[in-house]
């Protein structure tokens, strides 16, 4: 640990991201632990950050900004939203934690191979960069989010749901596993300056067809996956309203799937955390109710 803590058994961490699925849960779940902590974001009025916890608002464009919000601080969990800045904007924050003598950097990053593929060529420069810098830190390499279903709620209660990623495996992984292994890597006292890379994975992997029959299961009707080309899928996905760069981003994601480029299963979440990975049919369980036609849901 560098010497900026006033108190060597409370380090202090910084959370840039603090808004995000993962950021937003390992605030809240550090903010239990004996640690100085600020949550750095660009809205520090979000109504998804705990009450009473210290924020910094940033502008990734703005060393000045960064500089401030670093100040100080100990260890850095560094995620960005997916987005075009994504590379330019985490870059920033690296070089201004290197700067202000950060001790290490949890960097959430993604499980994948070398690619053209947006995001996951955006994180392997943003890591090219990581790796040559002065500085200890832990690379999370997740596979697909499970949040990622959560795009499927509107067209499973309409009866459309369907993509190009035919009957491919993946293994998706829940977010609150991810921020549980971000927390234990911030508060890891042992091996501060270490460099090193953790390939976080759920239970085991599922296909979207066995993904409609758990949804079937738990919802009491019969829900299908509707398998489509690139082209019909494109299409679709414009019409739904998202931009050119998310349907592609979807596309992407769609193929790796196909490919069943994610469908490894690594045990790095149980061993860390001394939890099972939670299970892709544990999450739909809990988010049953959006997938239900608003007809359904008049009847709970």
């Amino acid at each position: 640990m560098n010497g900026h803590s006033g108190n060597a058994s409370r380090p202090r961490i910084a959370v840039a991201g603090a808004t995000g699925r993962v950021g937003a849960t390992l605030v809240a779940s550090l903010s239990n632990d004996p640690v100085d902590l600020i949550a750095m974001t660009r809205d520090a009025n979000s109504d998804r950050l705990p009450a009473g916890i210290p924020t910094a608002e940033v502008d990734f464009a703005n060393a000045a900004s960064l500089a401030s919000a670093l100040d100080g601080v100990d260890r850095l969990f560094l995620a960005h939203g997916t987005s075009d800045r994504q590379v330019e904007n985490e870059i920033a924050v690296i070089d201004a934690a290197v700067q202000a003598g950060v001790s290490h950097i949890v960097k959430l990053s993604a499980l994948g191979p070398p690619t053209h593929l947006h995001p996951f060529d955006w994180h392997m420069k943003i890591e090219a960069h990581l790796a040559n810098q002065e500085i200890g830190y832990t690379v999370l390499r997740p596979g697909s989010f499970v949040d990622v279903l959560a795009r499927a709620k509107k067209p499973v209660a309409e009866g459309h749901w369907g993509g190009t990623a035919g009957d491919g495996k993946v293994n998706l992984i829940d977010t609150r596993d991810i921020a549980d292994v971000a927390r234990i890597a911030l508060l890891d006292d042992r091996f501060i300056g270490a460099q090193r890379a953790y390939h976080l994975t759920g239970p085991h992997a599922v296909s979207m067809p066995e993904i409609a029959e758990e949804l079937s299961s738990i919802l009491g009707r019969t829900v299908s996956y509707h398998h489509r080309t690139h082209a019909e899928h494109r299409e679709y996905l414009l019409a739904s309203g998202v931009n050119e760069m998310v349907a592609d981003l979807l596309l992407g994601l769609d193929r790796i799937f196909r490919e069943g480029v994610l469908a490894e299963t690594t045990t790095t979440v149980p061993e860390l955390t001394g939890k099972n990975a939670r299970s892709v049919a544990d999450w739909l369980l809990e988010n049953a109710a959006g997938f239900r036609p608003s007809a359904d849901l008049q009847k709970f």
